[in-house]
């Protein structure tokens, strides 16, 4: 409840406008039994066509005015729980971007997009319905018995005294169905796992001829989500029987005790019809319970996952810098000042960068993944980084950005301590080109313009031509402004990579990480890359299996296991490394052999 206040407090005008709505339609509500009591027995028992349409006129407004009621209650709920969703959706996604690597491992991807929609919009249709209707239940519901029990206080206590029973039945079952509907939650994060596992691999489920496998495994979730989903379901609706069962029996009790008070003279026609009246206004009230059971054990179960990515420790060494938000053309250009202003505050990033007795372990793990790794590397300089597959060679780059922290040692970027640096200045001065490479849909310009929003087109077809995809992308029908697919789809692997490398490119980094980026090009282009990066002024940091790439590096890392086995220029290692003069024969004089 401290979530939902929390984040409905900036909305508390409409919320109150909206349940004040509510509260004149009810009150009209409540006061129609007694004026048809009022006609009964001052109109038709006395023949007084007068007070029949006095009081039927009554009844009339008191419609209106209650229908003018009801919409705005509606507009003005509907006001404040769409508020409500947009922002919590928003600081959700917020959260989740300034997660660190290690604690964003913590979540599921499919449970976050989970949290942040499914789980949102039960927050936010159950606030809806609390505004509009649920509030209004218990009101009806008591409002019936005070009605009642004001009109004929012997008949009305009937009511009193079966109402407390049934809430305490309807209580006990809304506490079983919170925890059963929190696991349907779990369930349901199941099955948005299957579903996006097999939307990204389904090149692959059907070059391996898969799909029975992957639908067996989708029914199988999805049968789990349904069983579930069922017996939480089937709780909650044993509250309707039960209350039909008691309520019906308090009306029949009505009933039969107002026909004797009719014969005995202690009540009239009119007042037997009006406690009638409103112990079917009960049993309506009470038979919503169910329904309110269902949602608020949902939305009970949905705000624990969503406060729970909200409580979350971020873990984040500092945080990123964030402009200050205004509205309108104000905002941005207050924005991009701020901005401009913070980064002249700070010195521009040259590249030089050294790694003392470094070692790293990844948050889940007790396994180090690097161990006492010690180099040094002037700006503008690039550096190699070679070893078998799971030697710490992504590990050792995802540091320099501070995706990660290191457990022991020390790290510099031009002499000045990686934790010193702002976090948002840092990764502003470098490009990364992750080993899998990630284009988001639309335009090949924009994708390339992802990296630095103020590029310009010049600078953008000078990041192209530099990663070596500019004469490609010529050759499209539409030049830069060529659509992409769903992660770039329409392209090969070797030009999704060259225009990840561009996006890199135009952020005019200081630092430039290639983590295998090159994987995927042939020979010559590779060579035509490397040395089009030489003309740049940036440090380079380049994973590669390749020796044709690390020849002209300044500085070769070997790594294996974690450990750096061997350091040097290619010379220096051909000379002292026996495992880098084997990875080279196996390569290099293999392939000139074939050549020859």
């Amino acid at each position: 409840m401290s979530l939902v206040f929390a984040f409905l407090k900036k909305y508390r005008t409409a919320s109150l406008l909206a349940l004040l709505m509510m509260v004149i339609e009810l009150a009209v509500e409540l006061a129609q039994p007694y004026l048809i009591s009022k006609i009964i027995d001052d109109g038709i028992a006395n023949s007084d066509l007068g007070v029949v349409w006095m009081w039927g006129g009554v009844l009339i407004v008191g419609a209106i005015f209650a229908f003018v009621a009801g919409i705005a209650s509606s507009f003005f709920a509907s006001f404040a729980s769409q508020g409500f969703a947009s922002d919590l959706r928003e600081t959700l996604y917020d959260k989740v971007q300034s997660f660190s690597y290690s604690v964003f491992s913590r979540f599921a991807t499919s449970s976050l997009i989970t949290r942040m929609t499914g789980d949102v919009t039960q927050l936010q249709d159950t606030i809806f319905m609390s505004l509009r209707f649920m509030t209004r239940v218990p009101l009806v519901v008591v409002g019936s018995v005070v009605m009642a029990m004001v009109v004929n206080f012997k008949l009305g206590l009937l009511l009193a005294l079966t109402v407390p029973l049934l809430l305490v039945f309807v209580l006990w079952i809304m506490r079983r169905a919170g925890a059963m509907f929190k696991n349907v939650q779990r369930k349901l994060d199941k099955v948005n796992s299957v579903i996006q596992e097999n939307l990204t691999g389904i090149r692959l489920i059907r070059v391996f001829v898969r799909m029975k496998h992957e639908n067996g495994r989708f029914a199988a979730s999805s049968g789990k989500l349904m069983k579930n989903t069922v017996s939480a379901l089937r709780l909650t609706e044993t509250t309707m029987p039960f209350i039909m069962l008691v309520m019906n029996a308090a009306i029949v009790a009505v009933l039969w005790f107002g026909r004797a008070d009719i014969a005995s003279g202690s009540a009239t026609v009119g007042e037997v019809v009006a406690v009638a009246n409103y112990a079917l206004r009960t049993i309506g009230a009470l038979s919503a319970f169910s329904w309110i059971a269902v949602t608020f054990s949902r939305a009970g179960a949905s705000a624990q996952r969503v406060k729970e990515v909200l409580d979350t420790q971020n873990g984040e060494i500092a945080a990123e810098e964030r402009p200050v938000q205004a509205s309108g053309t104000d905002a941005a250009v207050s924005g991009a000042a701020k901005t401009a202003s913070a980064r002249a505050e700070v010195p521009a990033m040259e590249g030089a960068v050294e790694f003392r007795n470094v070692s790293f372990r990844y948050p889940t793990s007790d396994i180090k993944v690097l161990e006492n790794i010690s180099f040094k590397i002037g700006a503008g300089k690039r550096v190699a980084i070679m070893g078998a597959t799971g030697s710490g060679k992504s590990s050792l780059v995802q540091l320099i950005p501070h995706l990660y922290d290191r457990d022991q040692g020390t790290l510099t970027i031009d002499g000045r301590g990686i934790d010193d640096w702002d976090t948002g200045h840092l990764r502003r001065s470098i490009g990364y080109v992750p080993q899998e490479v990630l284009l988001f849909t639309g335009s090949i310009r924009e994708n390339i313009a992802w990296g630095r929003e103020d590029a310009s087109f010049e600078e953008i077809e000078e990041a192209a031509k530099i990663a070596q995809i500019h004469e490609t992308v010529e050759k499209l029908p539409n030049g830069y402004e060529t659509r992409l697919g769903q992660r770039g789809v329409n392209l090969s692997g070797g030009q999704k990579q060259r225009l990840s490398i561009a996006r890199a490119l135009v952020r005019r980094p200081s630092i430039l990480i290639l983590d295998d980026s090159t994987s995927a090009l042939d020979l010559a282009t590779e060579s035509r890359l490397l040395e089009a990066l030489e003309d740049i002024s940036c440090t380079t940091f380049l994973i590669t299996q390749k020796i044709s790439s690390t020849q002209a590096a300044d500085l070769i890392l070997l790594l294996d296991e974690g450990r750096l086995i061997a350091g040097g220029t290619h010379d220096e290692l051909m000379r002292t490394s026996e495992l880098y003069r084997h990875i080279y024969e196996s390569q290099f004089e293999k392939g000139e052999a074939l050549h020859a």
